[in-house]
């Protein structure tokens, strides 16, 4: 995993750790991309008929209105795996 991925993913983890009033569907949508995203990167097939960086852009818009910090930490992972051609 590239450097720079890495510190997207540790700065979405402190959003989320820092973020207490998110509903349980937006969390449970995020922690779903989160674990394609594992997967993507330790090279396991991820099943969706939704492509990642699809779901990970509608994270991005449901939580920037509430969560600002939360929706731009997202789109910076959006935006490291389009780089990183993912």
């Amino acid at each position: 995993m590239s450097a720079d991925l890495r510190k997207q993913l540790e700065s979405l983890h402190g959003e989320l750790a820092r973020t207490r009033s998110v509903d349980r569907d937006s969390r449970d949508m995020l922690v779903t991309v989160l674990n394609d995203i594992s997967r993507l990167l330790d090279s396991q097939p991820v099943a969706s008929e939704q492509s990642l960086n699809d779901r990970l852009d509608a994270l991005a818009v449901r939580f920037e209105a509430e969560h600002p910090a939360l929706g731009t930490a997202i789109r910076r992972v959006v935006d490291t795996l389009a780089k990183a051609g993912i």
